[in-house]
This record gives C-alpha cells, structure tokens and sequence, in this order.
C-alpha cells in the first residue's frame, strides 16, 4: 500500500503546490487501484514554510504529484522522505492512474518566480496533457 498526495483544487491538481485549497491523499492498494480518497485542507501561507510536509509524511504519503513547486517545496518534500513529480494537470484521479501505469515523470521544471511575492505570480502552470509522460 502507498499513498499519494496532490495538491488540489475542486477535483483538480492546483498549477502551483503552494496555492491549492487542500490535498488529495490518495491509498493505493496492494493490486495496484485507488483504495480510498482523504481530503486535507491545506494550511495558511507558502506550502514551503508551513508543516504540511511533515503532516504528509505522517499520513504515510511518499509521493507527491504536483503541478508545479519552488525549489523551497521541492527540498522539504523530499526531505520528509515525499517523491516530487512534478508538471502534472487535470483531474486528480486521471493523475493518479497515469501515475499507477508508470507513465508520469518529473519534468524538471521548478516555478522560477517562486521567490516573488505569490499573488502577482505570473505561471499558471497549466499543461496540455495529464503530466509528462515518458
């Protein structure tokens, strides 16, 4: 059994980890299928400074499916032992059976305006498809 979080909102995955209204945390099975969904509310302020991390990791959650993150985010998630893929869009559990086919990758890309003040944030880090797939 795994879990997996994504930040969301209404049913989507938020284009910046940081703005979401809450998280899907999604326990996958041991045949590999979505076992149950928990929704937990996302904490005031910038995603990288907040305890969310720590709050994921004691949920269980080792991975993280995400639009997109600042470098700040990126290195406290991975630091409370949570995986980052980032460049995922479109409804959460679309995100998830793409991510279960071994499909999503990490695209690479942080928000390089992160470090601006977040409400003249000028990505939306929309994509095309669901995520980057291999």
């Amino acid at each position: 059994m795994i879990k997996i979080a994504l930040p969301a909102n209404q049913g989507m995955v938020e284009g910046h980890f940081g703005q979401c209204e809450s998280y899907a945390v999604i326990t996958i099975g041991s045949d590999n299928k979505i076992q149950g969904i928990e929704t937990l509310q996302s904490p005031e302020g910038c995603g990288c400074k907040s305890n969310i991390a720590g709050v994921l990791q004691s949920m269980g959650v080792s991975v993280m499916l995400a639009g997109n993150m600042g470098e700040g985010a990126l290195q406290v998630l991975s630091r409370h032992g949570i995986k980052v893929y980032r460049g995922c869009s479109g409804p959460v559990e679309d995100v998830v059976e793409s991510f279960l086919t071994g499909s999503v990758i990490d695209s690479g890309i942080g928000c390089s305006q992160h470090e601006q003040h977040h409400s003249d944030h000028p990505h939306d880090g929309h994509h095309s498809g669901s995520c980057n797939h291999r």
